[in-house]
């Protein structure tokens, strides 16, 4: 029996009276009746759940992680995201405003400033010109700076957008919706719905591996977990040195039959509880224990690079195949996409020059430039590049006024510049045009929540279909926002 709302009895007056009040006997027997046989009949069938699945595999644990079909056949197949933490400068690397050096040490206009606030700035501070110059690369003629030679090289293979725009103005904050679509914690990355939607091809390594060169980054694990995913979906950070996965070598004392069998027992146990109680962690513990054994063998083999070829690492700059380096990690990410890997994320915190700009911004180009554009190469020539999508890009861009005396940059989150090459983006084209001083966005603006439904659209998902239901309310990686941007789609 249905109650209007205005006329529900105070139910904190009198508890029992109230409830007594709206339960019927008609809809006792009604309701109840199915729903205490079902509870009977679900603790008789539960008795010989146990038995029934030593008796047999049918109530074997599901692998989480088996390959799935998407929305629609989707260009890209697995992702490699270049994320270069900090936030490089647009205005010294891909949007060239040759306005700037004209006005170079003015004051910005006043309507310019309108309601701006930077993050730690006076937004009335002189402007700053470009420091390095700006050259046209390829067929396609992008205008890019002259510190990225080697992505210059590979114009022809990229898209480059110079429209971005975010909410956040900080960096740990900024970095968390770009890879999760929020600023608040908890929810799941990019990466985690990626692996959610398609599973993953690979047999012996995780679905979803995180690799960090320079320093760690401001938003640390919340970049690549799984929120309120099964954990089964999050990022695997690998190391540096050691054990690609901490404790992955056994024990002294413990060989490989002892481990075999002792995960063989745990198995067991852990599928009898699943079987009883349908936790989906439970058969995520399982999955990343059987994981972690395979790992014993495969991660070695992964992390060997002494198996490539000298051409090979001339090619990306790798100086020590022992040492940890953006070229290395950019390495390291083909040979994991081989291994059937779903989605690759390499994490370098480099950029945040808000003084020393000259300098710095030269070096951190010099460090990331020649293994960014022959990752591309590499991709493409093995025939790789088609159906996977490389982003490169930051949390947001920098100021086009000087802070730390004459040679640095604030946060902007006004404008910056991604690029995306392979995986069904449109190849040798730039979208987007920002003001002549590089300040707010003039033409065809894209939203971090357009750039996540853009991508989840090249690997076959409808963006607002792409859900999984917490606490109530089904969520999705772009919320309730997000436009696919169909400019840049081949």
């Amino acid at each position: 029996m249905a109650y209007p709302l205005h006329k529900l009895p105070n139910f904190a007056s009198d508890p029992f009276r109230t409830w007594a009040g709206l339960v019927r006997r008609r809809w006792f027997f009604k309701g109840c009746g199915l729903g205490l046989a079902g509870l009977a009949a679900q603790t008789l069938l539960s008795r010989d759940r146990p038995a029934q699945a030593r008796d047999q595999n049918s109530l074997a644990a599901p692998n989480p992680l088996a390959p799935k079909l998407p929305h629609f056949s989707g260009k890209a197949k697995r992702v490699i995201y270049i994320f270069q933490a900090g936030a490089p400068s647009h205005l010294e690397l891909f949007d060239h405003k040759p306005a700037l050096t004209k006005h170079n040490g003015e004051l910005p206009p006043a309507k310019l400033l309108e309601g701006y606030r930077a993050a730690f700035i006076k937004p009335n501070s002189a402007l700053l010109g470009p420091k390095y110059k700006f050259r046209r690369y390829g067929d396609c003629a992008m205008e890019l700076s002259e510190l990225l030679p080697n992505i210059g090289r590979v114009a022809d293979d990229i898209c480059l957008v110079r429209s971005m725009h975010t909410d956040a103005v900080n960096h740990a904050p900024a970095q968390i919706f770009m890879n999760t679509g929020s600023q608040q914690f908890g929810r799941p990355s990019f990466g985690s719905w990626t692996l959610y939607g398609l599973g993953s091809e690979a047999e012996d390594m995780p679905g979803f591996v995180v690799l960090t060169s320079a320093k760690g980054t401001s938003g640390g694990a919340s970049n690549y977990g799984a929120g309120f995913l099964p954990n089964t979906f999050a990022g695997v950070p690998f190391r540096n040195a050691g054990d690609a996965v901490l404790y992955l070598s056994n024990p002294p004392g413990i060989d490989n039959q002892v481990q075999r069998e002792s995960l063989d027992a745990l198995a067991q146990l852990n599928q009898i509880a699943l079987s009883e109680i349908g936790d989906p962690e439970i058969a995520a513990r399982i999955q990343s224990y059987e994981m972690a054994y395979q790992l014993q063998t495969s991660a070695p083999e992964l992390m060997d690079l002494g198996t490539e070829s000298a051409e090979t690492l001339v090619q990306y700059g790798v100086k020590d195949v022992h040492e940890t380096s953006f070229a290395r990690n950019c390495l390291l990410a083909r040979r994991l996409v081989e291994r059937g890997v779903r989605f690759v994320q390499l994490f370098h915190e480099a950029w945040d020059q808000h003084g020393n700009l000259t300098a710095d911004i030269k070096r951190n180009a010099g460090d990331t430039d020649q293994a960014s554009g022959a990752l591309i190469s590499d991709l493409k020539q093995r025939g790789l590049l088609d159906d996977t999508l490389v982003i490169w890009g930051g949390e947001f861009g920098r100021t086009p006024m000087v802070q730390g005396g004459s040679d640095g940059r604030d946060h902007h989150n006004r404008c910056f510049s991604v690029w995306l090459a392979g995986g069904g983006v449109k190849a040798g084209f730039a979208h987007g045009q920002t003001d002549e001083l590089g300040f707010n966005i003039v033409r065809d603006g894209v939203h971090v929540h357009d750039l996540n439904a853009t991508m989840l659209h090249l690997l076959g998902f409808d963006h607002t279909r792409l859900t999984y239901r917490f606490q109530g309310r089904d969520f999705r990686l772009t919320d309730i926002h997000g436009q696919v941007v169909q400019e840049i789609l081949a």
